[in-house]
């Protein structure tokens, strides 16, 4: 089993660890789905040190060794493999369970990594409390594996309208009922457009946050270039530097913007790290 500690010792902005998510390719599926090298060498040339993607733009002919061996050729790490499901039943279906397993094994295959977990949203909120507790309950069964195999797993809530965790009080039912071996990754945008302060929930959950994601929000609830919009990033980095956080911070663009030029979004993503640190590790 793994056990979960408090980070320590102070750090500066250039401390932290800055990876790229895949998100910003994944909103051209199709033009961009198991292009691994492209993604990752794209990623290193932007400065960032890890690599996160999610499970779908693999392909379908991905294995442990060829992502580890891509990485490795780029001098990135594996920060984290997002594994979204839909979780709809109070246990996982057959299909689920398989998919968790296989990135599971890929974990265990690249020491360090994470897993992100993150439910699937539906098309409305309808049977809210049964649909959170299944979600709940489906992770916390992924999870217990991954602990067997000495693998961090955590949550990465989300905001589209069919989403069950998007509301501040969506947020203090997920406090109570969050497994214990399940930490946190809050999504700084996500928490914005769900009406709490990025900031705010980033302190209340302390060491249960293990991994961020920097996402921006326009005013008018579009998805902004990252420094942009309305998110105070500046601020969740220095305080994460002030307690020492020893997670990642991945860069996840959804702006139009990343939507029309992926490559030249994760460029600008890296320029804006490097702006602030004055120049990345």
């Amino acid at each position: 089993m793994i056990e979960h500690k408090p980070d320590a010792g102070a750090k500066t902005l250039s401390d932290l660890r800055y990876a790229c998510q895949t998100y910003s390719w994944q909103m051209n599926l199709a033009t961009y789905r198991g292009r691994l090298d492209h993604m990752i060498s794209t990623a290193a040339k932007a400065g960032f040190r890890g690599f996160e993607p999610e499970v779908v733009m693999l392909g379908d002919d991905w294995s442990p060794a060829e992502l580890k061996d891509t990485l490795d050729r780029h001098g990135l790490e594996l920060a984290a493999l997002v594994l979204v499901e839909p979780w709809r039943g109070d246990q996982e279906s057959p299909a689920e369970r398989g998919d968790a397993d296989t990135v599971i094994d890929c974990v265990a295959a690249i020491p360090g990594a994470k897993i992100i977990l993150c439910p699937a949203p539906g098309a409305d909120r309808r049977d809210l409390v049964e649909r959170q507790d299944n979600a709940l309950s489906c992770m916390a069964a992924v999870a217990r594996r991954a602990a067997d195999r000495g693998i961090i797993c955590s949550f990465h809530p989300n905001s589209p309208g069919g989403s069950v965790f998007r509301t501040a009080e969506d947020y203090r039912r997920m406090a109570d009922l969050l497994d214990p071996l399940i930490n946190l990754t809050p999504d700084l945008g996500h928490i914005a457009r769900g009406g709490m302060d990025p900031l705010t929930v980033v302190t209340d959950w302390g060491d249960r946050v293990d991994h961020v994601h920097i996402k921006d929000l326009a005013t008018d609830g579009t998805w902004a270039e990252i420094g942009s919009g309305v998110v105070d990033v500046p601020a969740v980095l220095d305080h994460l530097a002030s307690r020492g956080f020893s997670g990642w911070v991945t860069f996840e663009d959804e702006s139009p913007s990343a939507e029309d030029d992926p490559d030249a979004a994760v460029a600008r993503n890296g320029k804006y790290v490097s702006r602030l640190i004055g120049g990345m590790a």
